[in-house]
């Protein structure tokens, strides 16, 4: 039996696809500075902007 292999997460999509994730490698850079010149709306994909919940309270406490 097949299953999805996209398992989206919130917190996933925004360490790889943010702003800071392409600022900080040469080649990130590369792709913001290709898209700004493309004219892009967005530089960034459409889920990046979402925020998330960070864990404040450790789990079993």
């Amino acid at each position: 039996m097949s299953f999805r292999t996209y398992q989206p997460s919130k917190r996933t999509r925004r360490r790889q696809f943010g702003f800071r994730a392409r600022m900080a490698t040469k080649a990130g850079r590369d792709i913001l500075r290709r898209r700004r010149q493309k004219g892009r709306k967005r530089l960034l994909p459409k889920g990046v902007e979402i925020p998330y919940k960070r864990h404040t309270v450790q789990h079993g406490s």
